[in-house]
């Protein structure tokens, strides 16, 4: 059976790769010349292409370990994108400030990390499964909360505070967060480039959903 496994791959076996997000769009052209175009998916899929890099035979072996410890396609892991890992720029510091996660009724205490793309009606909400263990910070109506006043489920990504939000008050929150993913491929091919060296042809990497 398929599970998900709460390890990242180290960014170091990562180095030399890409990234990028893709999008299933279905346009149908229209006698008028027009066309129609429309989407199955809310959401956009990342891909990565890692360990291209020359490494140290210890690496590649590592890398190995890896891969086999996930039986190749079978068991998801967790991946730090290097382009898009902060609720903020990637050259900011996350800020509790940062991303809405909803707004106080006076009763709900539970709240999901996201992140937006984008602004107005045309935003892109990103739901956020795999923060970092102890890097969310939190905010009610703008006053951070102290790190008793709230839990965070690392493996889920939803926020729950000690005490409902009064009604109309902003629940936001900042935070460091790992994409989740499953090796796209069942061999991984290593090339002994001299001695004490090693390239892993390019591993394919996908973006999951839990």
């Amino acid at each position: 059976m398929s599970a998900f496994h709460e390890v990242r791959l180290p960014l170091r076996l990562a180095f030399g790769g890409t990234s990028g997000i893709e999008r299933r769009t279905e346009i149908v052209g229209l006698a008028s010349g027009f066309e129609r175009r429309s989407s199955p998916w809310a959401d956009g899929r990342r891909r990565y292409l890692v360990g291209t890099a020359t490494r140290s035979l210890d690496e590649a072996a590592e890398l190995a370990a890896f891969f086999e410890a996930r039986r190749g396609r079978l068991h998801g892991f967790r991946f730090r994108d290097p382009a898009d890992f902060k609720s903020c720029a990637p050259s900011a510091t996350p800020a509790p400030g940062d991303q809405g996660l909803g707004t106080g009724d006076g009763t709900r205490t539970a709240f999901q990390l996201v992140k937006a793309y984008g602004s107005g009606e045309a935003a892109v909400v990103r739901t956020i499964a795999k923060p970092q263990a102890g890097s969310v910070r939190v905010a009610v109506a703008g006053v951070e909360q102290a790190a008793g006043a709230f839990a965070v489920d690392a493996a889920t990504g939803v926020v729950t505070l000690a005490a409902p939000p009064a009604a109309g008050a902003a629940v936001t929150a900042g935070f460091l967060f790992d994409t989740p993913v499953r090796f796209d491929l069942d061999r991984l091919d290593v090339t002994l480039e001299g001695f004490g060296a090693a390239r892993a042809g390019a591993i394919a990497l996908v973006e999951v959903r839990v």
